[in-house]
């Protein structure tokens, strides 16, 4: 399971400032349907640096962050969130309870059983849990592109478990299925907002190293698939314009 290889969890603190700066945000739609209706204690779970937690305190929410690793937390609070250092699974609610659990880009580097059972447990009667992440829908100019370079680079099968590349993986099936088996929670449903990022070459590069799977290859290895994706962006005019599908899972914790 993917949550019990904390190393690759626990990559993202190795610089936790880039994380912050290259990792893209989530498109607007995605934030009105978490506000609405109108939430006021809101719990980020694997807040990282802040990143979604800052579009629901721009909302007016009172945001709390929990985050295991206190390198990402750190800047999480340089932002001025309330993070508390902790695995979800065991983090002492201390008897708070939230309209909205929330967790972007996160929920599976949970346990997504005891995960769901845990958000239940904080959630007001009538209140949500939001999960959602980015996935990333290239156009096949780039798939292409990118396919090439990552299999001069030797790493084709890196490209091809990429779920930045397009590649499908099942956590939204078993994200729904963990959140029905509490028996707390109404139908689960699972909605996409389509939304585009447009990257530089360098910009691009510096994200895709703030992934885990990509932050784990050795210095050499990095290097090379480094050279090979510049070179393949540059024949695509020095930029990626990327696709992307932030895809929600939401339920209402029943009364």
């Amino acid at each position: 399971m993917l949550h019990e290889d904390r190393s690759r969890a626990e990559s993202f603190g190795q610089d936790a400032a880039a994380y912050h700066a290259e990792r893209p945000s989530y498109p607007p739609a995605l934030v009105d349907a978490l506000v609405d209706p109108p939430v006021r204690d809101v719990l980020d779970v694997g807040c990282g640096t802040g990143i979604a937690s800052a579009l629901l305190t721009a909302r007016g929410a009172r945001v709390l962050g929990v985050e295991p690793d206190p390198r990402m937390a750190a800047v999480a609070r340089e932002g001025g969130l309330e993070v508390e250092v902790a695995a979800f699974e065991t983090w002492d609610a201390a008897g708070r309870t939230f309209d909205l659990v929330m967790s972007a880009q996160a929920w599976h580097w949970v346990d997504a059983a005891a995960g769901s059972a845990r958000a239940a447990e904080v959630l007001r009667p009538g209140g949500r849990i939001g999960l959602f992440w980015n996935f990333g829908r290239p156009t096949d100019a780039i798939r292409d592109a990118l396919g090439a370079a990552y299999a001069a680079a030797g790493e084709s099968d890196l490209e091809r478990h990429s779920v930045l590349l397009g590649n499908a993986d099942d956590r939204l099936t078993g994200t729904a299925a963990a959140l029905d088996t509490t028996g707390a929670f109404g139908r689960v449903a699972v909605r996409a907002f389509p939304w585009v990022r447009e990257y530089g070459r360098d910009a691009w590069i510096r994200q895709l190293f703030t992934h885990s799977d990509h932050a784990a290859l050795p210095a050499d290895r990095r290097a090379a698939l480094s050279a090979a994706v510049a070179e393949a962006v540059d024949g695509l005019g020095g930029t990626v314009a990327l696709d992307y599908d932030a895809r929600l899972v939401t339920a209402v914790r029943r009364g």
